[in-house]
């Protein structure tokens, strides 16, 4: 898989059993909360789930976050729970230390065979200036999340949220990359829809994910990333956060949506 962290990180190797993998969780990934990012674990779940599937691309990867992730060995078991003629599904348990931490269920099927079929638009890209043209938030500026060093963002202006001064709107534009220049593909894509900053710093707060599902469409072309995260509705204690992800063609290659706990920010 290559020498970039995300591979390294992310690897699975088999525990002998049918279905069974280890993994080891590292630090390099680590949220805002100082646990591991949900994503990252999300990620780590589709890769072993996809080395038993019959189909080569999850289409659809969802998690519940049991309890945080921490850096060190973690069990990874899988199952196929139905495989159809074009689609299959299946489930995964990540564990450590015998408690479960992530339990995700998935489907995987061969994207882009259906180049004739119905296509409808309702949206597009993210009208941002070139890469060049933007800023990107300093690293030390995250805190405890070391995550934000191995993934690169510039926007069209500095957030509210770094200037002191949070706009009151939980929305965002800007573009995402891999800070070491591995390009994304379909395995990384749940990590990267939960990589950024949450969009309710920009109300003053922070979150920390209950549930994410991430839908894979399309296999990324290689470049930068062009990304949209909206917050709409926060009450009783929780916020969602709807993303897409769009590539360099111009092709919406990722959405998804999370539902997380709304927490006090850190000062």
């Amino acid at each position: 898989m290559g020498d970039f962290a995300f591979d390294e990180d992310s690897r699975v190797l088999s525990a002998g059993s049918s279905g069974e993998f280890t993994a080891e969780l590292t630090s390099r990934w680590n949220g805002t909360a100082g646990a591991v990012n949900g994503g990252y674990m999300l990620a780590i779940c589709a890769r072993a789930l996809a080395l038993g599937m019959p189909f080569p691309d999850p289409v659809v990867v969802s998690g519940f976050f049991l309890r945080p992730g921490t850096a060190g060995p973690a069990a990874v078991s899988t199952s196929v729970i139905r495989s159809g003629r074009s689609t299959a599904f299946g489930e995964a348990a990540l564990t450590q230390d015998g408690k479960d931490v992530v339990r995700v269920t998935a489907a995987f099927a061969r994207l882009g065979e259906d180049q004739d079929g119905l296509v409808f638009l309702d949206g597009t890209p993210p009208a941002l200036p070139p890469p060049a043209e933007c800023v990107g938030v300093p690293v030390g500026s995250f805190g405890l999340a070391s995550i934000a060093e191995r993934i690169e963002f510039r926007s069209a202006e500095l957030p509210g949220w770094f200037l002191g001064r949070p706009s009151g709107r939980p929305a965002s534009e800007f573009w995402m990359r891999f800070a070491d220049g591995r390009e994304a593909d379909l395995l990384s894509l749940p990590l990267l829809v939960d990589s950024t900053a949450p969009s309710v710093l920009e109300l003053g707060a922070g979150s920390v994910t209950i549930q994410l599902t991430v839908h894979l469409r399309a296999h990324p072309a290689p470049g930068w990333l062009a990304c949209r995260a909206t917050t709409r509705f926060v009450s009783n204690g929780y916020h969602e956060e709807d993303f897409e992800v769009w590539d360099s063609a111009g092709t919406l290659v990722a959405q998804s949506r999370q539902l997380a706990l709304i927490l006090p920010v850190s000062r």
